[in-house]
Order: C-alpha cells, then structure tokens, then sequence
C-alpha cells in the first residue's frame, strides 16, 4: 500500500524523534563542520573520543594509535592456501563467523574483474566449486586459530568482481558480483551480475556454485536480510543512470537457511526499487537531494519488470519519475531492526547537491529512509565504502576516497576519529568487520591484497 502524505507525516515525526533514542548506532549525525581531522583532538561528555592521535607504522603499513598493534593474516602472492597456491589478490568485502574450538572464520572476497590471464593471483579454480572458468574472482575462507596459525582454502571460485556482499542470519556469506557481463562478453563464459552463498561452515555445501537469480542481475554491490521479515536489501555501484537501493520479497511461505536460496526459483518473489516522497509529499528523484542530518524520507516500492536485464539494464528500466536513485551505493549493515546503507560520494552525475559520503537508515517498520552521517566536500574524509557497526558504539567505515585512507569511526552522537591510516599506498580500505568476541577488527588493504588483524584497548565510546 503506498504511503499517502498524512501517513508519511506521522512516520516522519516519529522517525524524526527518534534520532536521540539508544541502540546499536542510535543516531548518526556528523555534519561536514563536526567532521574531527586526525590530528584535532574532540571530546564528548568529558570523555576523550576516539583512542588518541595516530602513531606512524616504522614498517610503513598501518598507522594506529598508541597501544594498538597489527598483524598481516593474508597477502596476495605471499601467503599460500591449503592447496600451495597463492592467496588471491584484490580483497574487499569480509564477514566473520564463530567457529569451532575458539577459531573464527572470515569469509574474503577479491574483487577480480575479467578473464584470468589479466591477473597474477585469481581465485584458484577449486575442483567442484567453480561457477564460470574464464572469470577469475570468488572468495576464500580464513581460518585463524587461537594460536595465531591462519589456514585458507577456496570458497568459491569463477565469479567476476566479487566486491561486498553480507552476512545471513543463518550464519553464511552472501557474495555480490559488481559486474554483469553476459556470456561471450570479455572472454566469459557464463552470465554474470548475481549473488552466490558460501558456507564458511560446510566446505561440501559450496559445491556446484548456483547463482540466485531471483535477487536480479546487475552490479550487485552489498546484501543484508531482514530476519524478521525476510526481504533482502541489495544495493547496486552504477551511474549513468545512477543506481538503485533494492528490495527482495520472498514468496509467501518461503522459509530462510542455510541452503535454502539456492532452491528457489529465477522469478521466485518480488524484486523492487525504491520511490522515495519527502515530507510535502513531493517525488523525491535522487539520495543527492538531501542536505540536513535527519532528513526523512517516506519509501514506497516499485516492482522491476525484468530482474535479469535480458533486453534492458535493470536500472534503465524505469523512467525519470518512477524511482529514487543514488550515486555509488556501497556497504550495508543491519542493525537497530533496519539496514544502514552507503552512498559513497555524489558530483556532477547527481542531480542534488554535491558530498563526500552518506550514511542512510532504512527502517522497514516505519518505510522511512533517514539521513545520518554526510559528509561535506573536503570535510576530511570521504569516501566511505564498507562500513560495520562496532561492538563500542557506532559505526566504523572504510574510505575509499582520494589520498590518504583510513578507517574511522562515527559515534551515536555524530563525532568522528581515526582508528586507523594507510601508510603502505594510496589504495582503498574494505572488508572492515569485528571478530565474533569483539577483540579484534579486521580489515582489508585491497592493494597489494591485506588482510589486516587490528586490537588493542577497544573501549566504549562517549555517546556525545
């Protein structure tokens, strides 16, 4: 049923008043002037934010601050995997699961584009589990033990541009391809464009690799499910026109698990795109629009004709008025009941006004889109990509801009501080996620292919 003007009144009211109330994240206002550079110091509550300045790496990878130490996990064409091939390269979007005997498992997926003979380190071709043999990206699962000892084998192979993805309620890995060639296109020999599940967990469930056709094909970027609805969120790194933020309706009497997406079928459910009003009812047409922390959008959802693009992309597929769009759409989180979604920067290609980076709260209760983090143009950082929700409080996000790159947090509050800086190079953070204990934060240096173990005296963090 579409939201009529009165209807979205009171949900924005409500949404709008419950930007100060607890959870996981809570609200996150950071405005481009609240913006903390790494080297100021700001303060909330009396309480020091943030874990002090950043010290240089003598080894010249990883700028942390006082009191916090790294160690590198995995390195393309350094570190091998169970097979004695080489870890794969470019690593990008990570998931962490609790496994057996104290180890915790990471799922790694390496964003490798194009036919194999382009890169040094693809994705091993796994006997049993490989969808397309010319494609040369997938994922590999990361063992590390307590003992510190790291195994890592072969998720799944012959996929193409494996970027984000998310993690299920069940306890599996949703892996995003951030391209859709066909069959024949680029030395492909299967269509591309979808979403697989890995099970970290049973290495036998991963064989015979099927795609879920029902979530579409396009340039998937990130996945998270609802586990109290089952609908799936996707979002989509497209202009031209710009991308979408979707939605997945399963069909009635469908039940979610481990195994259960690959049995359904390629038209199972409703896949549908958001149309956004503002508060005057008005047909809001782009994410670049808004240009206040707090801004509130209502969500109506419109069904897509063709979810596998046969004649048309599924984002051309709609005219000017019938969709709202957004440029770079990036990392997803679920927390606090709803879905916290990334649009990474918005410029010329936009219709709204220019940013460094937005963080957005889908509340699927209220079908309200509310803005919480924007960052302005040259505010600091910008850029954000992955993001994760902290154990302490807040988010913490991975840049992806221009220049220097860090990981840094946002609190409940709107204050941000560095937690870490790249001091190896200029390429971009991804894979930012907490072990299952909350002890160490892992992430991602997609080049030369890091996979980075952060601890140290993680603590709460002032909620002003």
């Amino acid at each position: 049923m579409p939201l009529n003007r009165r209807e979205f009144a009171k949900q924005s009211a409500a949404t709008g008043a419950g930007l100060a109330l607890t959870g996981t994240v809570g609200a996150l206002a950071t405005a481009p002037e609240a913006l903390a550079a790494e080297e100021r110091e700001t303060y909330g509550n009396g309480l020091p934010l943030g874990y002090g300045p950043l010290v240089d790496d003598p080894r010249g990878v990883l700028a942390l601050p006082a009191g916090f130490s790294y160690r590198i996990v995995t390195h393309s064409g350094v570190t091998t995997l169970e097979s004695g091939e080489f870890t794969p390269e470019k690593h990008d979007g990570t998931a962490t699961f609790e496994g057996r005997r104290g180890v915790t498992l990471l799922v790694n997926n390496h964003e490798l584009k194009g036919p194999r003979s382009k890169w040094k380190h693809p994705v091993p071709l796994a006997e049993g589990l490989v969808y397309d043999p010319a494609a040369s990206g997938g994922c590999t699962v990361v063992e590390v033990h307590r003992d510190g000892s790291v195994a890592e084998w072969v998720g799944i192979a012959g996929t193409s541009t494996n970027c984000a993805g998310g993690r299920t309620p069940w306890g599996t890995w949703l892996t995003c391809e951030e391209n859709s060639d066909r069959a024949g296109e680029n030395g492909m020999t299967e269509d591309h464009g979808y979403v697989f599940e890995v099970d970290p967990h049973d290495r036998r469930a991963n064989r015979d690799p099927k795609p879920i056709k029902a979530f579409g094909r396009y340039d998937h970027e990130a996945v998270v499910i609802d586990p109290k609805r089952g609908h799936a969120y996707l979002t989509e790194d497209a202009d031209e026109p710009n991308g979408l933020f979707f939605r997945w309706v399963p069909p009635q009497g469908f039940e979610h698990g481990r195994g259960r997406l690959r049995t359904l079928a390629d038209d199972a459910g409703v896949l549908q795109a958001p149309r956004c009003i503002d508060s005057a009812g008005r047909f809001v047409d782009d994410l670049s629009r808004a240009t206040r922390i707090g801004t509130v959008y209502g969500v109506d959802w419109v069904d897509v004709p063709d979810r596998d693009g046969r004649t048309v992309e599924v984002r051309r597929q709609f005219g000017d008025h019938e969709v709202t769009r957004a440029r770079k759409l990036e990392g997803m989180w679920w927390a606090d009941s709803g879905a916290y979604i990334v649009s990474s920067y918005a410029r010329e290609e936009s219709p709204g006004a220019a940013h460094d980076g937005q963080v957005w709260f889908y509340d699927p209760k209220r079908r309200t889109l509310t803005l919480k983090v924007l960052l302005g143009v040259a505010s600091g950082y910008d850029g954000p990509d992955n993001i994760t929700v902290s154990p302490y409080g807040g988010l913490v996000i991975a840049e992806d801009g221009e220049g220097v790159q860090h990981l840094f947090g946002a609190t409940d509050r709107g204050r941000t501080y560095p937690i870490a800086r790249n001091d190896l190079n200029g390429s971009e953070f991804a894979g930012v996620v907490f072990s299952p204990d909350g002890d160490t934060l892992y992430a991602c240096i997609q080049e030369p292919g890091l996979l980075l173990a952060i601890t140290g005296p993680w603590r709460r963090q002032p909620r002003r």
